[in-house]
């Protein structure tokens, strides 16, 4: 199993930090580095601005201040030459899609072609108010038409695409990236998991525990092969959200990927035997500065090795 780890590119880092931590992750030795988007965050969290329908549906403090995932994605593509370079999500539905498919079809280029879509349906309310081309309730197929129109101008030149609401013209667009770009979709429902399992080239589950991942995924990979697809060709990168002071919890109670360092390793052993590919830390969520950040990158990587 790779490992990958989120870049320090919220409320607490400075904007350059996102270079560091890219190239300190590379030359630690991490497979990957990605980049989260947040358009905003709301001053009013009640009612329908609230994240969650649990708790007091606070929007946590990592929210705050995020910069732009292409921004982040091209800052950490130019200051490494191994890593990939993912996103973590990008949600489409937020964009013009013939922009958003051309900016990636760029990093690819100028990467080498290390760029991954991680990509998904979004759910604030205030995003969409802001932001969004369509609106909310329409958010899926949104998402779809993205892939089509992506899947058209990543081809070779020349392309064209028509539906009912965008037409290309027979015409050369470029840079194409160098390589093709996976897209993994992130998502747990039904409707999110069936479109992972026709269309997509990866799975991008975020905080599930181990056992339930393993579960999911072999589900995921079942309907792929209804689909007429290689069931092994799906990939899964997990996004390990990791929390607290990295001290050990006995009780029986422990969350997965919470308490010791020592125990979210063995949650990540879990992650490698129910067939998980690769497994991207949220170290930006703990982290206080990037001095802590840096510190957390080796740590992490150095346990790793030894799974």
């Amino acid at each position: 199993m790779k490992l990958g780890v989120m870049l320090p590119q919220t409320w607490k880092f400075a904007a350059g930090d996102v270079v560091r931590g890219a190239r300190e992750a590379e030359e630690v030795g991490y497979d990957s580095v990605w980049a989260s988007e947040r358009l905003l965050y709301p001053v009013d969290q009640t009612g329908v601005h609230r994240l969650t329908e649990y708790g007091d549906g606070a929007w946590p403090d990592v929210y705050r201040k995020v910069l732009d995932p292409l921004v982040a994605m091209s800052l950490a593509a130019a200051v490494t030459t191994r890593v990939r370079v993912g996103s973590s999500v990008i949600v489409p539905p937020l964009h013009v899609p013939f922009r958003l498919a051309s900016s990636l079809a760029s990093i690819g280029a100028a990467s080498g072609g290390r760029v991954v879509a991680g990509l998904g349906t979004g759910w604030s309310v205030d995003e969409f108010a802001a932001a969004a081309p369509r609106p909310m309730k329409e958010r899926g197929a949104a998402l779809d038409e993205f892939l089509d129109i992506a899947e058209a101008i990543w081809r070779p030149d020349p392309v064209e695409f028509e539906n009912d609401r965008y037409k290309l013209w027979l015409a050369e667009i470029g840079p194409k990236p160098a390589e093709p770009i996976p897209v993994y979709l992130g998502g747990w429902g039904p409707k999110a998991l069936a479109r992972v399992a026709k269309r997509a080239d990866g799975w991008l589950p975020v905080m599930v525990p181990p056992r339930q991942l393993g579960e999911t995924l072999a589900d995921l990979r079942k309907q792929a092969e209804q689909f007429g697809r290689d069931p092994q060709s799906l990939r899964a990168t997990a996004i390990v959200a990791l929390g607290g002071e990295f001290t050990r919890v006995d009780s029986g109670e422990r969350a997965a990927y919470q308490g010791s360092v020592e125990q979210i390793m063995g949650d990540l052993a879990e992650l490698a035997e129910v067939g998980v590919d690769e497994a991207v830390l949220t170290l930006h969520t703990v982290a206080r500065d990037i001095e802590e950040y840096s510190d957390l990158l080796k740590r992490f990587h150095q346990e790793f090795l030894v799974l």
